[in-house]
């Protein structure tokens, strides 16, 4: 049995790490780590959770490795960094959902990320990416750094075109939405119910560091293949689920059938990723309410004719597939375990 921590445990990312870890069959959660919460219950923290009593939240020391196989870092970005740099060559794997490294350009990561000050040999030894695209980099791996849940979407409904087809591609506009848990649980104004509900808030319209690392991650995997990537990202009323729909000109004319087909194809043996018609249900796919609670992304490619550019919508749950469940994914992939491993609950709706 592998033995599991959750660091962070407080969160709704550790909440949700805590739910998919206590119903896998192949791991035991056996330590829960935290601040501000330390001597605390899973219950007290998530009213969802009524488990073991005697599991609590504790300090993190440099013998918390003595009780872990894994260690899942469900921390802010500045915590993560002291946190891998504490755990690394301590136990057999150390998965970070923060920002620290997922960005190794070093003049990027500064932009994007200033108050996070990582250890410089750490860098290029966490491997970077969701499992359906660097899966075979992930056996074994000490050091397992995830995408944020916008950049698995936009990574996930791009690579069939550039790691795929192989398309240059010139320019990409990214539109994204997404719920309220995306901001995990700080108390700010705009967060405020009479200001969130209803409303449609752009709050990063002019850029975002999500888009910064898939870019990083595009020209490491693939050099020159991509030139701008630029994001809007926007709030909108809903607490879980988010929709990048991206806005693709590339270097040829590619037909519905050939771009169809091209996805069927990459993500053949995937199960976690769908690709959809657009028109294959009652309500247009895809759409977040149709993956909540599930680590599915669906993902729809159309050819805009009229604009000149490809046009591909992705939508998953940004709790599960864009962070705990991508998080036990690439867990599962780690020990050799199978892929959906703890993973195969359907999505929940309506929701």
């Amino acid at each position: 049995m592998i033995r599991a921590g959750v660091i962070g445990a407080s969160g709704l990312v550790g909440g949700e790490l805590i739910r998919l870890l206590t119903q896998h069959p192949g791991m035991k959660l056996t330590f829960l780590g935290g601040n501000s919460s330390v001597g605390m219950h899973p219950g007290d923290l998530h009213p969802g959770l009524r488990l073991n009593p005697h599991l609590s939240v504790q300090h993190v020391t440099a013998d918390t490795a003595d009780q872990l196989d894994v260690a899942f870092l469900a921390t802010p970005g500045p915590v993560s960094a002291e946190l891998a740099a504490l755990l690394a060559d301590r136990i057999p794997a150390v998965i970070d959902l923060s920002g620290a490294f997922r960005i190794r350009n070093r003049q990027l990561h500064d932009r994007w990320y200033p108050n996070v000050q990582r250890r410089a040999d750490l860098v290029d030894r966490f491997v970077y990416g969701v499992p359906e695209l660097v899966g075979e980099q992930m056996n074994d791996a000490a050091l397992i750094t995830l995408p944020g849940c916008y950049a698995t979407a936009i990574t996930l409904g791009l690579a069939p075109l550039i790691l795929g087809m192989g398309l240059q591609v010139s320019r990409v506009l990214v539109d994204a939405k997404g719920g309220s848990s995306g901001s995990g649980l700080r108390l700010r104004t705009t967060g405020l119910h009479p200001l969130r509900s209803g409303a449609i808030t752009p709050y990063a319209p002019t850029g975002h560091r999500h888009a910064a690392e898939v870019t990083d991650f595009l020209q490491r995997t693939r050099p020159g293949s991509i030139g701008s990537l630029s994001m809007s990202a926007y709030g909108v009323a809903t607490v879980r689920g988010l929709l990048v729909s991206l806005y693709v000109w590339a270097d040829r004319t590619v037909g519905r059938q050939e771009l169809e087909r091209a996805y069927l194809r990459f993500y053949r043996g995937h199960p976690f990723v769908r690709p959809r018609r657009h028109t294959e249900t009652r309500i247009p796919m895809p759409d977040p309410q149709a993956v909540l609670g599930s680590n599915f992304c669906d993902v729809t490619a159309l050819v805009d004719e009229d604009g000149g550019h490809i046009v591909v919508l992705a939508a998953l749950d940004n709790l599960v597939k864009g962070a705990a469940g991508q998080a036990v994914q690439a867990a599962n992939r780690r020990f050799d375990l199978p892929e959906e491993t703890g993973l195969t609950m359907q999505p929940v709706m309506p929701a």
